[in-house]
């Protein structure tokens, strides 16, 4: 997705100049106990300060207006607040706090005074991979597979917050990155996790709160990737947001920096930050390793040969200001730390048309690279009829991977008739978003981070549960 929504956030400041958030949707369920459920969790932490969140959920009926009240413990302070109206009263240690009321009805209490039991659910877990370790992938012609020759497929979700939240200044990840969140994540049968990253945090740019930069980047990176691993899954890391100012055709941003969507890589930053990633994870070969998010070179130059040509080949590209790293360029970024790990290059019109992708595929040494594609019910190359001109002769010869597939409607209907054409074909899908955002402002997977899906993600929850493992 080319503009990712932001969490609702608390920051706050004091003599510990302390950062909170809360997650304020309110949903409906039915047979909980507890009147109102409340998870509070802390998403990040560092020596001045801390972000958290809240997920807040109604067991009885939808309300149409809402308070929550609770008590820090330690006395944090809280100085701004995005997306929700709050207030404090009263005020350094950071302990959570224990105790919650939702319009006055205290949370996270059997509501009966004799509840009866619940009954245990039948577990269902991610595809038995042995050891719990993700394997080791490569294109074999057309194909991924393992080091046993079995042929692989990369299915689960994209976890969001990488490429926004140290540029925004709210923290690193958006909302909890601890083990239970990736186990739920494993829990709807998922054996990839896509992380998207963001070149100027990783480098440690002056414009990146020092905080969320540089090594404390990478550390959290390392550290996220370990639990994906310890879960079983394949973890794929992306760059979504990159250095260099344009303001063409579908301009996200005026800004040179990295906040939002950019057509292509900058070469300013991008091969030294594909350079640094391949370094720390070439003795990971479990680790994928996707070139650049959504290019749109297309909306910039004015034929589509141009666009193809800068796509692949960077250099000075018409109507993009800067100069780019084309998909070449990095493709030799990361070989030449001698990183053998898979690597994925999506096409162009934000990595929704592959028309030309196998005439512009770049060169690689090592001949482990596979085609991306993005679609959502609103893109041009969204029906049957394209996927079967456009995508069937790139699948036929290389491992092809839709790195994001969504619907905007928060429904499953699209990406029901997606899954199945991929599955049909033996290929590999991943949905956006697995945040817990509002349906109305891009495709949401779940309402909780627990593993609670919306309508959208019950449709991929669902879907990937049925297939064997």
């Amino acid at each position: 997705m080319r503009h990712p929504p932001r969490s609702v956030l608390l920051a706050g400041v004091g003599a510990v100049a302390l950062l909170g958030s809360v997650s304020v949707p309110v949903v409906t369920a039915s047979g909980a106990t507890p009147a109102c459920t409340v998870e509070y969790f802390v998403t990040s932490q560092w020596e001045s300060g801390f972000q958290g969140a809240v997920t807040i959920t109604d067991n009885t009926a939808a309300v149409s207006s809402w308070s929550l009240t609770f008590d820090f413990a330690g006395g944090q302070e809280l100085s701004q607040g995005w997306n929700a109206e709050w207030s404090q009263s009263g005020t350094r240690s950071n302990p959570s706090p224990t105790s919650f009321k939702l319009n006055g009805t205290t949370c996270n209490v059997d509501a009966d005074p004799s509840p009866t039991p619940t009954p245990t659910p039948t577990p269902t877990g991610p595809p038995d991979t042995g050891d719990g370790t993700p394997p080791v992938l490569r294109a074999s012609g057309n194909k991924l597979v393992d080091a046993d020759g079995t042929t692989r497929r990369l299915l689960g979700v994209d976890r969001s917050g990488g490429e926004f939240m140290c540029v925004q200044g709210y923290g690193i990840w958006d909302g909890p990155v601890d083990d239970a969140a990736f186990r739920a994540i494993a829990d709807w049968n998922a054996n990839t996790v896509r992380i998207p990253l963001h070149d100027e945090c990783w480098l440690g740019l002056s414009n990146i709160k020092p905080e969320y930069a540089g090594s404390h980047y990478i550390d959290a990176v390392k550290d996220l990737v370990a639990k994906v691993k310890a879960n079983g899954m394949t973890p794929m890391l992306e760059l979504h947001w990159t250095h260099g100012q344009y303001t063409g055709n579908s301009a996200g941003c005026s800004d040179v920096h990295a906040t939002c969507q950019k057509p292509m890589p900058g070469m300013q930053y991008t091969p030294s930050f594909w350079t640094s990633v391949a370094n720390t994870f070439k003795v990971d070969p479990t680790v994928v390793l996707d070139l650049f998010n959504e290019p749109y070179p297309d909306r910039a130059t004015a034929t589509t040969t141009q666009a193809w040509q800068c796509w692949r080949d960077g250099g000075t590209c018409p109507g993009i200001g800067y100069e780019v790293a084309g998909m070449q360029d990095l493709v030799d970024a990361v070989r030449a730390t001698g990183a053998g790990n898979l690597i994925l290059a999506g096409g162009i019109a934000y990595s929704n048309d592959l028309s030309q992708w196998l005439t512009y595929k770049p060169d690689d040494p090592k001949h482990n690279l596979a085609a991306a594609w993005h679609v959502y019910n609103v893109n041009t190359c969204a029906n049957e009829s394209c996927r079967n001109s456009q995508l069937a002769p790139v699948a036929a010869q290389v491992p092809l991977v839709a790195g994001e597939i969504g619907e905007n409607t928060c429904g499953h209907s699209f990406v029901d008739q997606v899954m199945k054409w991929f599955d049909d074909r033996g290929l590999s899908y991943l949905g956006w978003t697995w945040n817990t955002w509002s349906c109305t402002s891009g495709p949401a997977l779940i309402s909780s981070y627990g593993g609670t899906p919306t309508a959208y993600g019950t449709g991929l929850r669902d879907h990937l549960r049925s297939l064997d493992g």
